[in-house]
Formats: C-alpha cells, structure tokens, sequence
C-alpha cells in the first residue's frame, strides 16, 4: 500500500486557493488503520483519490465500491456523467490503461463515470463525499495517465475539491488594437465566440476604420477609441492587448488598475523589470494577468512534450529550433526595432517559451549572435542564433532567419534514448478559377504541424526510426482554460512568471546580439 501526499492535481477553489488539507493519492491493498485515517482526513475537508485493488475490502468500505473484475492495458472509452464538474469538458474521452471496473455499494457513493465493456456501461469513477472532503475512487489503474489526461485530470481535481460551482456568469472580453485583415482581434472575438463562458462585446482601436471592420466580422460588438475608454466599460470583464509590444507593459497597468482581467500578447513585455510591474500590479489590484502563449497548443509541439514526458526519448540534453526562409521580412512593425523589441520577440516568444516548457525552467546563461546582409530597409536583423545552456549542461538553440534558401528542421532533439526531427513543408494551394485561370496560394510555412522522425539505437539492426503524428487538436485551448480560472478556480496554463522568464531571455539575447555575441548570465 501507497500513500502520497500529492500536488499534481489541482484542487482550486473559486478563489484559486489550494484547499489547506490537499490530496492523498492511495494505492495497493489497504490496511485498516490507514483507511480509517483517509477517512478521518476526508471528513476534515481533504480529498482522497483510492485506486481500489480486487479483493480489497478495506479500500471497499473505505470507497464504498468493489471492483467487479480487473481488466488489461488497452484503449478504453470513459464518459462523464452528468454532473456540473463535467463544464465544458469532452462527454467521452480515450485512456490507454488497465481498467477495473466498478460495484457501487454505498448509499453516499455517487458514479461519476462509465466506461463501455461490451456494450455495458461499467462504473469507472465515483465519488463519495464525506464530511467537508471526499474520496474519489478510479478503474483507471494508472493514476499518473489519469492525472496527465487532459480530460480525465481536469475532471478528477474537480472531484476532488471541496465544493464546485454549480453555474457560472459569462464574461465579456474585450480587445485593445483589433487590427485589420482577421488579425489577433478577430482571433481572440472568435475564440470568445465560441468558448463557453466568455462572449467578444468590445474592442478600442484609435483607427475608426478597424472598429468599423470589428463591427463588420462581430455586429454586437461595442467600439471603443482608447484603452481609457474602453476601461470604462462595466460589461468587459478580460481585457486582450493586441498592440505592438512597446505598448503591451503600460497598457496592462492601465487596465489592471481599472479592475479588469488582463490577457497579453505576446511578448509579455520587452523588459523584464516592466512585466515583473505587470504581475506586481495583477497581485495588488486582485486581477489575472497571462500572456496569449498560443503555440503551446500547436499540436507537433504536443506530440514532442508527450514524448519527453513518458520518456521516450531517455534524458533530452539538446534542442534545436528553427523558423524562418529567404524572402523580404515583414515591412510593419514586426521589422522595427523600437516597436516590436528587435526579431528575436517575435518568433523567439514562442520558441523560447517552447524550450523552456520542456526542459522546466529557463536557461542560466545565454549568447546571441546576429546577422544584417541582405535586408538593409529594416531595423531588424537578417538572422540569429540564441545558445541557451542549463546550469547542468543542457544546452538549446534557436534560430530565426530571412536569409536561409534551404530551411532547417523546425526540431531536431536529442536524447540519450533518441532523437526526433521534424521538418516544415510548404503550403501550397492551387485552383482553377473560371474567368481567371490557375491561381496559386501559398501560406505562411509554420502553421501547419510538422510530422515527426524518432530514431532509436538498437543494438542488433542499428538505427530504427518511426513516424510521430501531431496530437489531436485541442480547439482553443488557451480560451478554455482562461474561462475556466476565472469561473471556476482552475489553474492557469500560462502563469504570468512563465511569460516574465521568457522575456528574461528575450532581453538578454537582443543585448548579447547587440553586444557581438557576448555571454550573459541570468
């Protein structure tokens, strides 16, 4: 028998405060005394997750279900019952896991979800309240898969806490700098659109033109000429700054004293004294504050995360990243340095923050080198390479590039079990239009996920490799979750000290480019 005291499942409340008596996670046969215990500790307002085992009376009485039979490791189909922790979550999900199946025999045990066995739904999870705690009881033996799931670990830490809303308002949200074109103002109204919970009424742009095209593609909507203005507003609730990032650091002050939530672009800041202001003006005025790290959701970069975190790839000790071509950079504000904080803020927002999400934390020293030889009509430098290192040797590269005919691999990673690769493709779409003949469009290289190549030593035939397709799309993902910390407690997926780390370096890279390729340490 097994018991944890765990904090991977998030037991938030609405105030997004840990309950004071956390998690037990209990496995194995149980003994008397310690089930009395994780009954005693439930009662008091803890949370008890129990992955009972066949022929445990003691885990039986504890549960108030036995397992009816123990079945092996395969791809089971779990559906969530009916209950107000189940908000906007999947009715049924996949799990690869063994599976007990379920016998509720306690009056004060509730199912709270089945899985399909032949054409029966067998109970799977149930949860049983018990003073001002519970006990959570799962079939799906492997409790880290049920705790990495991003279904099934967001339902069971809403089992587990005390009390759960039973309805939620829905929260206006609102958009500074909507830009033209089905920019970032008309992905965020969309993804409000179409995310429980969050509904677009408002955007400010000092362009009467863009509010009139906001007005085009969101006909409700309420414009606004400035973040003054629109700070005024009592029906927004989250505030999206979508300007150039020299203005993202002010902005966010603003409306944070004003009372409102606050989602920013990315890059968080262009220092990282003004985002330390940022999230020290969140913590006084009570507000949430978190950065649009949107890529964190690009399906390859899941697939590489899910193998690293199952170990596939034996202990990564090298990353490589890399975007980029051979044509003219943008020529708005993305090129100027003032503005946009120099290139490597652009792309380097997501691929740092990629870097850093997968290894843990941010890198202890970083240099930069940087080229201009073609493109002289901009402020931004033709191509960089940002060199991370980790205080225990880990090292990563990024590299951004307008002149480089023949592009690198969007990944290259090494492990000491593998390595996997993935390569950009083009986006090419041809049609035959009747009038006009053949037209031809071509999209930006990396918005389409890259199929990946693990290779494997094997001693007897050598290298053996195998294809990695992307992981499912999430949807909006980073709107789900955002809705989902500000109506029900839940964790935030990007924590605004994540987004400061990012920045760290950011800033650190520009002044080592700036330098010639001096070493900074962080």
């Amino acid at each position: 028998m097994t018991i944890t005291q765990h904090d991977t499942i998030d037991p938030t409340g609405p105030s997004g405060r840990h309950d004071d008596h956390g998690i037990r996670l209990l496995t194995g046969l149980l003994a008397e005394n310690d089930a009395a215990d994780a009954l005693a500790f439930a009662a008091a307002g803890g949370a008890v997750l129990v992955a009972p085992e066949p022929d445990d009376a003691v885990a039986a009485e504890l549960c108030g279900v036995r397992v009816e039979a123990a079945l092996p490791r395969a791809e089971w189909f779990v559906t969530l019952a009916d209950r107000p922790e189940a908000v906007r979550l999947d009715g049924e999900v996949p799990i690869f896991s063994t599976l007990r199946t379920l016998n509720v025999i306690g009056s004060d045990t509730a199912i709270a979800a089945t899985t399909s066995v032949r054409f029966h739904h067998e109970p799977t999870i149930t949860v049983r309240r018990v003073g001002s705690g519970c006990i959570v009881a799962s079939g799906v033996a492997d409790l880290d898969a049920l705790q990495q799931h991003r279904t099934l670990g967001i339902y069971v830490a809403r089992l587990l806490r005390p009390a759960f809303p039973t309805s939620t308002p829905t929260l206006g949200l609102a958009v500074v700098g909507y830009g033209p074109f089905g920019g970032m103002g008309y992905l965020h109204g969309l993804a409000a659109t179409e995310t429980d919970g969050l509904a677009f009424s408002a955007a400010a742009d000092n362009s009467p033109d863009r509010i009139e095209a906001a007005r085009l593609d969101f006909p409700d909507l309420v414009g606004h000429d400035s973040a003054t203005s629109l700070a005024t507003d009592d029906d927004v609730d989250v505030v999206v700054i979508a300007t150039p990032p020299s203005f993202h650091a002010e902005l966010a002050i603003e409306l944070l004293r004003a009372g409102k939530h606050v989602v920013m672009e990315k890059p968080m800041a262009i220092t990282r004294a003004d985002a330390e202001q940022v999230i020290a003006t969140a913590t006084e005025h009570n507000r949430t504050v978190t950065v649009h790290q949107s890529r964190r959701w690009d399906t390859d970069f899941l697939a590489v995360q899910r193998l690293m975190r199952n170990g596939d790839l034996g202990e990564v000790f090298n990353i490589e990243t890399f975007v980029g071509g051979f044509e003219h950079p943008c020529r708005a504000w993305h090129s100027e340095d003032s503005i946009s904080g120099g290139a490597v803020y652009d792309w380097g927002s997501h691929h740092v923050d990629w870097i850093n999400q997968l290894y843990g934390s941010a890198p202890s020293r970083v240099l930069c080198t940087t080229h201009t030889r073609v493109w002289h009509d901009t402020t931004n430098v033709d191509q960089l390479s940002l060199w991370m290192q980790w205080a225990d040797g880990r090292e990563a590269t990024f590299r951004q590039s307008d002149v480089c005919a023949i592009r690198r691999p969007k990944f290259h990673i090494e492990g000491t079990a593998a390595t996997v690769e993935g390569h950009y493709r083009p986006l090419r779409t041809d049609a035959v239009v009747p009038g006009r003949g053949h037209l031809e469009h071509n999209s930006h290289h990396a918005e389409a996920p890259v199929e990946l190549t693990v290779g494997r030593y094997d001693g007897e035939h050598g290298i053996v490799t195998a294809q990695v397709r992307p992981a499912p799309d999430q949807g909006w993902g980073f709107h789900r979750n955002l809705a989902d910390h500000l109506l029900l407690g839940e964790s935030l997926a990007v924590e605004p000290e994540q987004s400061r780390d990012v920045v760290a370096v950011l800033e650190a890279a520009h002044r080592s480019g700036n330098e010639g390729g001096s070493l900074i340490e962080l």
